[in-house]
């Protein structure tokens, strides 16, 4: 039984990074897997991801991306709220990850956003994970 899903997710990428795979498996679907990956994308840190498999069965396949040295565009992953731990973080509080050259993935009352965006419609939430 996985209480986790969005870590393993979190695992599953940052380990195939580091083993410069090209293509990554999550299992099962899920919408919040979904909406985090899009913003993945939408920052340009995975080349896309699609869904394969019917009904319960469905999975995300993840493309990576690694720049023209072939070095990974995902240098760190991190999951920061856990089911044990939740953190949240008001409006003043949303973290600079690497001095803004990272994102934070914060889940809001206007869904999943980014640390910029939360900033920008001056909204908090949980800090679910980052990126650089």
């Amino acid at each position: 039984m996985m209480t986790d899903p969005i870590a393993d997710m979190i695992t599953r990428i940052r380990n195939a990074v580091r083993a410069h795979k090209e293509t990554v498996e999550v299992v099962p679907k899920s919408n919040l897997k979904i909406e985090i990956l899009k913003i993945l994308k939408k920052e340009g840190y995975i080349e896309g991801y699609k869904v394969e498999g019917e009904g319960v069965k469905q999975k995300i396949i993840v493309f990576l991306k690694y720049d023209d040295e072939g070095n990974p565009l995902i240098t760190d992953i991190q999951k920061v709220s856990k089911p044990g731990r939740r953190i949240y973080v008001s409006k003043k509080e949303i973290p600079w990850v690497a001095n803004g050259i990272g994102v934070a993935i914060i889940s809001s009352s206007k869904g999943l956003i980014t640390d910029r965006e939360a900033r920008r419609l001056g909204v908090g939430g949980e800090y679910l994970l980052y990126v650089v």
